[in-house]
């Protein structure tokens, strides 16, 4: 089993665009990094990564830097190693634990900054103007 704690070493954060003009229609990119995979011991890795927000026009850029502890069997601190050298993805759990915990941050610091946050809002339908569902089809003979 995998445990993965993730710790956040750097924010960095600039908004170009002033408070007080409307803010245009906005594309946001995302972008997470895993720098390197570094075995510490027989047990434990340190993923260190960087999650780079920018804002199309430049309204403003956020970009933050940590590193996540794994804790893994000998053999899983191995494989996930090898991987690492051949050019493969770190495992799915690595990479959600960095990016639910980068991304929740990159909100709260984003609401700082006033500006959007990286990931879209949910947004909630009236029930009366809702389209009706689709019938279901029959697949039957």
């Amino acid at each position: 089993m995998i445990k993965v704690n993730v710790s956040i070493t750097t924010i960095s954060a600039e908004r170009f665009w002033d408070v007080r003009k409307p803010a245009p229609n906005i594309q946001i990119s995302t972008n997470i990094n895993v720098v390197n995979i570094d075995k510490k011991s027989d047990d434990s890795l340190e993923v260190p990564f960087v999650l780079t927000i920018n804002y199309n026009p430049s309204i403003a850029q956020l970009s933050l830097k940590g590193i996540a502890y794994v804790q893994a069997d000998k053999d899983e601190v191995e494989k996930i190693q090898k991987e690492y050298n051949e050019k493969k993805p770190p495992p799915p759990v690595i990479l959600q634990s960095i990016s639910n915990v980068a991304f929740v941050e990159s909100i709260l610091i984003s609401r700082i900054m006033n500006v959007p946050p990286p990931i879209p809002l949910p947004t909630i339908t009236d029930s009366k103007t809702a389209k009706a569902k689709p019938a279901e089809r029959d697949y039957s003979a």
